[in-house]
């Protein structure tokens, strides 16, 4: 049978000599940059000058990252708005001092803010229904989605909960914040935390160490690959059916794809705080699947809506 059982131990990033470019922050780049060229024909089959396609970028990367970096804050750590509200803006903890990067970023925040982005634009550069845009936007969005998981697994972050004899799983030998890892790093009493994740991996005297880390679901890849498909469904509606037509259609129909895929595959994550759970109507969500509850049903409305709801007020 294919077993697919892996010691994750990835590079932080491109070492360029002056500066770590890391992995994390290259997968933004790429969805950014790559959305730009999926969105550029969309724009010329739909007669939109390319020119409105410079702020169209700008608006997306503020309103995604403004929106994913509040969003976590206020869903998953609220606290820390008033125990160190700038650790929410900036790349590192005040109390104490700590470089942590741009750690913490939630995907439901970041459709918020990328539909709040696009309100403005609409009405400032295409004079369309934001629909219009948003139908659009979301093609490009959901193949991002597939980089900046990737970057997540690179960073060994949200990974999954222990995979058992699932023929998947990782061992994340650099998920410091998980108590078996850091038992097993203890064990080789080495300081440097990159050394110490090295012999752990590469030193057969600990092989019986390591072997006690369990393998994980690796959570960030599943994902990635379900957003490929995701990408694959908008891309072909849009291109091969009319429904491009009806405003909010493929909105609606990102909204409910993309957020059952999460809806399934928080099951296997781990719980992203300690209080990271809820009961409704008799059925246990976290508070990933209940943010992405809304979502569906709001992308279900869009579907299938009455005929001319939004039609009136365009001039698409």
């Amino acid at each position: 049978m294919f077993s697919l059982k892996v010691i994750w131990n990835p590079l932080e990033g491109l070492d360029l000599g002056f500066f770590t470019l890391h992995f994390y922050s290259l997968s933004y780049v790429i969805a950014f940059v790559l959305g730009w060229y999926i969105i550029k024909p969309i724009f010329k089959r739909d007669g939109v000058s390319v020119e409105k396609l410079d702020p169209l970028f700008m608006y997306t990367v503020i309103g995604c990252l403004l929106g994913a970096r509040l969003g976590h804050y206020l869903f998953y750590e609220p606290s820390t708005f008033f125990s160190d509200p700038l650790r929410v803006f900036l790349p590192f903890e005040t109390s104490p001092f700590k470089w942590t990067g741009f750690a913490g970023m939630a995907s439901h925040g970041a459709a918020i803010g990328i539909i709040i982005a696009m309100f403005f634009y609409s009405r400032k550069h295409l004079k369309k229904n934001m629909l219009w845009i948003l139908d659009r936007i979301v093609v490009p969005t959901a193949i991002g989605g597939t980089f900046v998981r990737l970057g997540n697994l690179m960073n060994s972050e949200i990974n999954g909960k222990p995979s058992g004899d699932f023929f998947a799983g990782f061992k994340f030998v650099r998920d410091t914040s998980d108590d078996n890892v850091r038992a097993a790093l203890q064990q080789t009493k080495i300081l440097d935390t990159d050394k110490a994740i090295d012999t752990l991996v590469n030193n057969p005297q600990y092989a019986d160490v390591l072997e006690a880390i369990p393998y994980k679901h690796p959570a960030q890849l599943y994902e990635a690959i379900c957003y490929v498909g995701v990408f694959i469904i908008l891309y072909f509606v849009y291109w091969k059916t009319d429904k491009r037509n009806k405003l909010g259609y493929i909105l609606g129909l990102f909204f409910v794809l993309l957020f059952t895929v999460r809806l399934h595959i928080e099951t296997v994550k781990e719980p992203q705080t300690d209080t990271d759970a809820f009961e409704l109507i008799g059925m246990h969500f976290n508070t990933g699947q209940l943010l992405s509850v809304p979502f569906i049903l709001l992308g279900l409305f869009l579907m299938f809506r009455p005929d001319g709801m939004f039609e009136k007020k365009s001039d698409a």
